[in-house]
């Protein structure tokens, strides 16, 4: 499933920890603290308990969003934005 994974960490650490994990787990930067990518259920669960492991919850936030593909074919990019290539479910194969 397409999903968001946006942070608020005030920690440089804790901060780089997530964005190793998101990455690891096959999620792609669009923003410094921003990631998108088709993971499944599995993966996003781990990612939230690390996020909670991690953290200190008093001061610092996580947002973990799925998206539907529909939705995500909705999207404007506008600027320097990031490759909805990379992180579209949508596998598209052309024969020449």
């Amino acid at each position: 499933m397409l999903t968001w994974f946006i942070y608020d960490i005030s920690d440089d650490k804790t901060r780089k920890r997530l964005s190793d994990k998101a990455q690891e787990l096959g999620l792609y930067r669009v923003q410094m603290s921003v990631f998108l990518g088709d993971v499944d259920i599995n993966s996003a669960d781990e990612l939230a308990i690390f996020s909670e492991d991690e953290i200190d919850v008093s001061n610092d936030s996580v947002y973990i969003l799925p998206m539907c593909q529909d939705d995500f074919n909705k999207i404007k990019l506008i600027g320097e934005a990031f490759d909805k290539a990379l992180v579209n479910d949508e596998i598209q194969t052309f024969f020449i």
